[in-house]
């Protein structure tokens, strides 16, 4: 499901932290159209499967993506990509 790329380009040897890396991958997919507005991101778990990653790291990967506005999270119904 990654879309922008076939594996997601999650690097613990870069100079950026791996939450942020998360991030911007996701914040890629979201502007490359792959996350349309309305779309619900998958659950933290199935994020984490799928970078190879653990749930903390994509609990701060989404922080960061409420923090540049680009998710809203809605408390019990999950994170999703706000109409523009």
């Amino acid at each position: 499901m990654c879309g922008v790329s076939d594996q997601p380009p999650i690097d613990p040897a870069r100079p950026v932290h791996v939450y942020v890396q998360v991030a911007d991958h996701i914040a890629a997919r979201i502007a490359s159209g792959d996350l349309r507005p309305g779309a619900r991101l998958p659950a933290e778990r199935d994020l984490a499967a799928e970078y190879g990653v653990s749930t903390d790291t994509v609990r701060r990967a989404v922080a960061v993506l409420r923090e540049r506005a680009l998710i809203v999270t809605l408390t019990g119904r999950g994170s999703y990509v706000p109409e523009r």
